[in-house]
């Protein structure tokens, strides 16, 4: 997190309540869709070493965000969280607490009563967050599990990964002329592809090359990243032939992605208009199975994800230059 942004944790017993205010360096559309898309905070939520893994969201009141927390060595919490009130941009809440995998609720730890609201600062973005439990005895069990220090790691995550990622992927095009590429997704073999790549086609990677993720600057406010991790890679652009570029990142398993044979390769169009690229969006789409909704994202663009109903996967990428 940077410095400069306000990070305040509290504990209130008397009311058996936390209260957290987290500033983002983001405007608001950004942050709500950090909090409230599933395939984001899959990527943010768990404190390391443990990853989020949603099995089912449905963000609507009376909706539920069915989801696991899997550690290193296997273990896995499954947890459930009710939503109770959504006001668009502005707040929800909900309540949570541990389950099955089926949802079934766990009585033997506390539920808490979350509800989080968004409030624009100037170029940023603050949330107040405020928990509630039924006692202080309840409230005590989960400080005592070390929440404070989790949950601060886990907010620390966002920023990590996604805006660095694309960053660096928005360094490398700068400018908004539509392009067309193919996004690969690899369990830890990227280099290896992607030179395999480079001597077939007998071109070069696009500056700055490629890119790991041990090259992000160390931030003390946020969590290392795993040695496991340091050596992979970030991102790499392979032009190959007609102005066809392949984009390939690694997706590691430590940072909870599975990739299989269906999941590991997306057609990318970068059109030059925002019009243009809800007109794909909408048409492509039709009839297919949408995992991100076309919306501004952390790394000043318009994007969706979504496989179409041929299976075909494919993202919608405009940058607003």
């Amino acid at each position: 997190m940077n410095n400069n942004l306000h990070f305040d944790f509290s504990v209130d017993k008397q009311n058996s309540t936390i209260n957290v205010v987290r500033e983002f360096a983001a405007d608001l559309e950004l942050v709500w869709a950090a909090w409230t898309t599933p395939e984001i905070l899959d990527l943010w939520w768990a404190p390391k070493p443990y990853q989020t893994k949603t099995k089912s969201m449905n963000f609507t009141v009376g909706g539920t965000w069915l989801y696991a927390m899997m550690g290193p060595t296997g273990d896995t919490h499954w947890c459930r969280a009710d939503y109770k009130s959504i006001d668009p941009l502005k707040s929800y809440s909900g309540l949570d607490g541990f389950c099955d995998e089926e949802g079934n609720l766990n009585t033997e730890f506390p539920r808490s009563l979350w509800h989080n609201s968004f409030v624009v600062k100037g170029n940023n973005t603050a949330v107040n967050i405020q928990i509630k439990y039924d006692s202080l005895e309840d409230l005590e069990k989960v400080i005592a599990l070390g929440f404070k220090e989790g949950f601060t790691m886990a907010l620390g995550n966002l920023d990590q990964y996604m805006e660095q990622q694309f960053k660096l992927r928005n360094m490398m095009k700068t400018n908004n002329t539509s392009r067309v590429s193919t996004y690969l997704n690899f369990p830890g073999n990227t280099e290896e592809a992607m030179l395999f790549y480079q001597s077939v086609f007998k071109s070069e990677f696009t500056a700055p090359g490629i890119q790991r993720f041990g090259d992000l600057p160390a931030d003390p406010n946020q969590p290392p990243i795993g040695d496991s991790v340091k050596n992979m890679v970030l991102h790499v652009e392979l032009p190959i032939m007609g102005n066809f570029v392949l984009m390939a990142t690694d997706a590691p398993k430590e940072m909870g992605f599975n990739v299989i044979a269906g999941n590991n390769m997306h057609i990318q169009l970068e059109p030059d208009t925002k019009e243009e690229a809800i007109r794909l969006f909408n048409e492509l789409s039709a009839g297919g199975k949408v995992s991100m909704e076309l919306q501004d994202m952390f790394w000043g663009a318009l994007f969706g994800s979504f496989t179409d109903k041929y299976g075909i996967n494919w993202m919608i990428n405009h940058l607003k230059k």
